[in-house]
């Protein structure tokens, strides 16, 4: 990636990406518009992104969604392909749908997609503002299947808490002109130094394997507890990882986690089936012990 636009939010780095694609499409492949997203994906809140997105309900939510955002299935590369017209530009994913229910996009199925938009002409736009800056183990879960997008979305970790994202994209694909993006606050000192920090944290040494082991060790604690309560087991990458429940009570451990004593838990439940887990990328295995233990009394209700 050679080229960077600061945004403030996650939504907006995708919103951007979205704007500079149909840039793209307009300035190399005859106003081609179209970006293929994928079911149970989630890009953000704005109008754009809300569309591009393919969460249950949110196509009829602000009606009518702005067009152009065909949607496949995830790790299905003939969904995608099915899809593809002259008026595509894009396909964009997420390497794991996280408000989806923690899907990862399969290695073969990311090297199958890199291979389709190369031959057909088409940008690869990841998603990785939920994903990205560490969470899966690698800087980039991208990383994971061993390609490389032509335009990448980060925020969330990127600014360790502080309001910060960025919008990438490799020097042939970066066709904005000046004034064509931007924003009042997008790249102001005091949140660029804390995204220089957080850089500097994350690629330091033995801390992204130290996050691999503490996903590994998280996985363990799942499965144990999974096999314990006849559960469906659990999915995920890294440090971003869901215990699937046998039922749909998920909402419901939620709210009882909140006043547990003698201190409650934040847990997270994007779908009723399932718990989401996303702990500090520095948490210990003496806290996720503690979590496992509150989790498992809150299973026996």
């Amino acid at each position: 990636m050679t080229a960077c636009s600061f945004a403030n939010t996650g939504a907006e780095a995708n919103e951007g990406a979205i704007k500079l694609a149909r840039k793209w499409g307009k300035v190399n492949k005859g106003g081609a518009y179209e970006i293929i997203t994928f079911d149970h994906s989630f890009h953000g809140r704005t109008l754009a992104t809300m569309s591009a997105s393919g969460k249950p309900g949110w196509d009829t939510m602000y009606a009518p969604q702005v067009p152009g955002f065909p949607k496949a299935d995830l790790n299905d590369i003939a969904s995608v392909e099915a899809l593809i017209t002259d008026k595509t530009v894009a396909v964009m994913l997420e390497p794991v749908q996280g408000e989806g229910g923690v899907i990862p996009a399969d290695p073969v199925f990311m090297q199958a997609l890199r291979k389709l938009t190369r031959e057909r002409g088409l940008l690869l736009i990841v998603d990785e503002v939920q994903a990205g800056m560490g969470r899966t183990g690698t800087l980039f879960a991208y990383e994971h299947s061993g390609i490389e997008p032509d335009i990448m979305t980060l925020g969330k970790g990127i600014g360790g808490g502080v309001p910060l994202a960025a919008l990438l994209a490799t020097e042939s694909v970066a066709c904005f002109e000046p004034g064509e993006q931007g924003g009042t606050y997008n790249g102001n000192p005091l949140m660029t130094a804390v995204g220089v920090a957080v850089i500097k944290r994350l690629t330091s040494e033995g801390f992204l394997e130290s996050v691999l082991a503490r996903g590994e060790y998280l996985k363990k604690r799942l499965l144990e507890l999974s096999a314990k309560h006849g559960l469906k087991g659990e999915r995920g990458s890294g440090l971003l990882r869901a215990l699937i429940l046998d039922d749909e009570r998920g909402p419901a451990i939620v709210q009882a986690a909140l006043t547990m004593e003698p201190q409650g838990v934040l847990l997270n439940s994007p779908r009723p089936n399932l718990l989401r887990f996303m702990p500090a990328l520095n948490v210990s295995e003496a806290e996720i012990d503690q979590m496992i233990d509150a989790l498992d009394i809150l299973l026996k209700k």
